[in-house]
């Protein structure tokens, strides 16, 4: 059976059934059995399951990263809340060095089966050390993978495969994405790791977007479907493994490729996938592959400059217009700042 629920309820219900399933599978994290919760999304789980499968940490990201390695490999199942991905670069060492390696070094005999959620994206002044994604920073680090639901119902999904696997895998998670809904079966289900889904078929032209960009590549194709353009829009779901032949499929279909992610365009993970068309999709072509992305510089925090560092639809829409040589929408009367109102605070 499927109910209409919200993002954030998707992953509360996700732990709580693989809580539930499994005994080895704990929860903690900064704040996690606290008032804020992380946003949320593991509300109740204290009161259900204890302090000792839904606990607190102190605020040393290295320390907590290391432990929920030494429980992976001890045999349970961590699930490592992390409310800011930025400080997750604090970590970096036990998930290049050590996390991500394990697997490696003792020939394929024991996994890492630890589970990290990283909160990702902006809010409204969020500034420089609270709005970063860096998707691009653990996907070019082989052992790890990295997942990136944009719908509820992969939230769920995603999340559930995630824990059960015997691999470390990261889970980002827009925080703007939280209240989206989505129907999602009520029952414990996985999506697979490492499968793209097609949020929205057309002919015209392929955007391939990353997290909240897909929210927003959405909004251009309706957009743009109402002047005559149609759009396909490709969610990769897993960032790696990446499932480019899905990718490939599409723009062998549209011959055009629009690259949103959610992230800096320099060196990013959009490169990635731009090289990966050019390369395989070249006799297909019949225009360069073209990115958007953040602004390369860090985030500004007054509203005006905001808007000029993310991208949003009328970025993309202008995209596609440039690459199919149209005369530019008018877009008044459009309202493309909805989500943020949204908002609430940063817990």
């Amino acid at each position: 059976m499927t109910r209409r629920i919200t993002y954030c309820a998707a992953l509360k219900e996700a732990t709580t059934q693989e809580m539930e399933r499994d005994p080895t599978v704990f929860v903690y994290g900064i704040g996690v059995p606290t008032h804020a919760k992380a946003f949320g999304s593991v509300a109740g789980l204290t009161e259900q399951f204890g302090p000792t499968r839904c606990m607190d940490t102190p605020i040393s990201e290295a320390a907590m990263t290391g432990f929920g390695f030494g429980a992976a490999v001890g045999g349970l199942r961590p699930v490592h809340v992390h409310i800011r991905v930025d400080f997750l670069i604090l970590a970096m060492n036990q998930l290049v060095n050590l996390i991500s390696t394990y697997a490696y070094a003792n020939r394929g005999q024991r996994g890492v089966p630890l589970t990290i959620r990283a909160i990702i994206g902006r809010g409204w002044g969020q500034g420089y050390q609270h709005s970063k994604s860096l998707h691009s920073f653990f996907t070019h680090i082989p052992g790890l993978k990295v997942v990136a639901p944009t719908r509820a119902r992969d939230a769920k999904g995603l999340l559930t495969a995630a824990i059960r696997d015997d691999n470390p895998v990261l889970v980002l998670e827009h925080r703007w994405l939280y209240w989206a809904e989505d129907d999602v079966p009520e029952e414990p289900y996985a999506t697979p790791i490492g499968e793209a889904a097609v949020l929205r078929e057309g002919s015209d032209l392929t955007i391939v977007g990353t997290s909240w960009m897909n929210v927003e590549a959405l909004k251009a194709a309706e957009i743009l479907a109402r002047h005559g353009v149609s759009v396909e829009v490709v969610d990769p779901r897993t960032l790696a493994p990446l499932d480019d032949t899905s990718i490939f499929n599409s723009v062998r279909k549209t011959r055009r490729c629009l690259v949103a992610d959610n992230d800096w365009v320099y060196s990013g993970f959009g490169a990635e996938v731009a090289a990966r068309v050019s390369q395989w999709c070249f006799d297909d072509l019949v225009a360069p592959v073209q990115r958007v992305g953040w602004a390369h510089t860090p985030c500004p925090t007054v509203r005006a400059l905001e808007n000029e560092f993310y991208p949003n639809a009328a970025t993309i829409i202008r995209a596609v217009e440039g690459m199919l040589d149209l005369s530019p929408i008018d877009l008044d009367g459009e309202d493309l700042y909805s989500h943020e109102r949204r908002f609430k605070g940063p817990f």
